[in-house]
């Protein structure tokens, strides 16, 4: 890759982060310019654009690296049109993680840190993404769907490929983390 350059909408919204912090703090900065880098890269923060931000903060380019590193949201290589990120945390395991990331060995064969063919998928598992109560939880790109189990996680997966819009939230209909009204699915009575 060739040296990165911030977009001219980014250069603005660079020069508006920075306010954010006191002048002899900004490399304080450096989250909120990874993950802008990240965005306008497609998904992913290249060393070149790593690099780039440590010059302008003024941090060396390892330490820049290290915090690339530390954080399982920046990406160092690309990740396909759909990053599928399954929670691997407790909570989600108990309710059916584990099931979630053989869907996408079926069904995509990908596993862990990998992108199909086709670049349309990539799969990687992290930690706790919050949302405990409505567990499993997937997070695709920005995106949270909640409740899931195989079933639905493939429909998910299906709608996707076939390029239909799916809808975000619980698959269940819960709002937020109501209690769940319906008849229980097997996994939540621990099958």
């Amino acid at each position: 890759m060739t040296a990165f350059k911030f977009s001219k909408e980014n250069v603005a919204r660079v020069k508006e982060i920075l306010t954010h912090y006191p002048s002899d703090r900004k490399a304080s900065a450096i989250l909120p310019l990874f993950e802008l880098a990240q965005r306008q890269c497609g998904g992913w923060l290249p060393m070149e654009a790593i690099k780039t931000i440590t010059e302008m903060l003024g941090v060396s380019v390892i330490r820049g690296y290290e915090v690339a590193t530390f954080y399982t949201m920046f990406n160092l290589k690309p990740v396909g049109k759909y990053h599928l990120q399954v929670c691997g945390t407790i909570p989600c395991m108990l309710r059916g993680s584990e099931q979630l990331k053989r869907v996408c060995k079926r069904h995509l064969g990908i596993e862990n840190k990998e992108t199909t063919k086709d670049g349309l998928f990539t799969l990687s598992e992290v930690e706790c993404l919050g949302a405990c109560t409505n567990a499993p939880v997937v997070q695709i790109n920005d995106v949270y769907y909640e409740d899931l189990d195989e079933k639905s996680f493939l429909q998910i997966l299906k709608d996707l490929e076939a390029g239909r819009e799916v809808k975000p939230g619980s698959v269940l209909g819960r709002q937020g983390s109501a209690p769940y009204k319906g008849k229980r699915r097997a996994h939540a009575k621990g099958k």
